[in-house]
């Protein structure tokens, strides 16, 4: 199995399919607007921005999940992840990353790559790092900040 088995669907309402991104470098982060780690959305814009043309791609999946910390609409999940942040990298529809009701997407990163603490997503901005062949390669804790990443990110591309 891989990533690129699912689909999602956009912020605009559009289902993608995740293996439309089959040679990309994926970065599957789940977001919140209203988050105390908001500020990764620069981090993370910033690795697009110097990556995109190497063929990176963050996917951003917002979550109400934790603490009721991302309670807006798509539309209103968007316009703040570009006004206050300059988000131009794929932003998906909300989505619950955690239980019986959360994403198949999500579902199968927290399964195959279960974290420090078990499979669980355990706070907003958690990141997996997927191959060009939709493999996962490393999860990252919601603390990691995005420049973090970065020699693993190249390592891949």
């Amino acid at each position: 199995m891989s990533v690129h088995q699912f689909s999602a669907k956009l912020s605009n309402g559009q289902v993608k399919d995740l293996s439309d991104y089959h040679g990309k470098v994926l970065l599957i982060v789940n977001t919140a607007t209203k988050c105390g780690l908001k500020n990764q959305f620069n981090g993370l814009q910033q690795l697009y921005d110097d990556f995109k043309d190497q063929g990176l791609i963050v996917l951003g999946f917002p979550s109400n999940q934790f603490l009721n910390q991302e309670p807006g609409d798509d539309d209103q999940i968007q316009q703040t992840c570009q006004l206050n942040f300059g988000v131009d990298f794929p932003l998906f529809s909300k989505i619950k990353v955690n239980g019986k009701d959360a994403h198949p997407l999500y579902q199968y990163l927290t399964k195959e790559a279960s974290g420090i603490l078990g499979g669980a997503i355990k706070w907003n901005f958690t990141k997996f790092l997927i191959d060009r062949k939709g493999e996962i390669i490393k999860r990252y804790a919601p603390t990691t900040e995005p420049e973090e990443m970065v020699e693993d990110i190249k390592a891949l591309l």
